[in-house]
């Protein structure tokens, strides 16, 4: 009796078929960065540059290129971006913003974070932007236009026009000073502050002569 032959199937055609998942394969976790500051020139009069160099790092240590980094100030609205740089072989960057109006700003360094590596930010303390200005200085005792009495360990200044409590950064000879308006005065012509004694000290200032300010 004739019996038909079966056709057999290919060895792979038998093989059990692997349906693919849909679902994307887990990212790696984004990895933690740093940033590094290896110099910065924040103490600057108007309309003079303002620079900071330094480096954004990955883990381990290892130099982040073609990323970019902001530099931002911390005004009345929140954090604002003064300038940005794109990070170059080894991490490296260098920031510089030239500003026009004086003033006392807190500053830092920001990067935003991709997919593979996370934000970070880095203060880097206070933008003092100054002009120069005719100062004297005064000691003695009394009592100030703005309240209180005058004496050797008064830090303040006197001014003839900014409002009373108004906070002036002074800078002489490489040191810095906060200090608030606290009197009334100079009254020579082309001065436009009294240093307080304690003030005078804490600066090394001398008798008179220009300072940086930011009031």
């Amino acid at each position: 009796m004739y019996v038909p032959a079966t056709l057999g199937q290919p060895t792979a055609a038998l093989a059990p078929v692997e349906i693919a998942s849909a679902r994307p394969p887990v990212s790696a976790r984004p990895m933690r960065t740093l940033l590094k500051v290896r110099d910065s020139k924040l103490n600057v009069l108007a309309d003079h540059r303002v620079s900071v160099t330094g480096a954004l790092l990955g883990a381990p240590r290892v130099g982040l290129a073609d990323r970019i980094v902001a530099l931002q100030a911390l005004g009345r609205r929140g954090w604002s971006t003064l300038a940005r740089a794109h990070t170059r072989a080894g991490g490296r960057f260098r920031l510089t913003y030239v500003p026009h109006r004086v003033g006392s700003s807190a500053v830092r360094l920001r990067f935003s974070g991709d997919a593979g590596d996370k934000s970070v930010r880095r203060r880097l303390g206070r933008l003092n932007v100054y002009r120069l200005a005719d100062a004297s200085w005064y000691g003695g005792g009394g009592g100030l236009a703005c309240g209180g009495a005058l004496t050797s360990s008064t830090l303040g200044v006197a001014n003839k026009t900014l409002p009373c409590g108004t906070l002036v950064t002074l800078r002489y000879g490489g040191r810095s000073v906060r200090v608030p308006v606290v009197d009334r005065g100079p009254y020579v012509a082309g001065r436009e502050f009294d240093l307080t004694e304690a003030t005078k000290q804490a600066l090394g200032f001398g008798d008179t002569g220009q300072v940086w300010s930011t009031g």
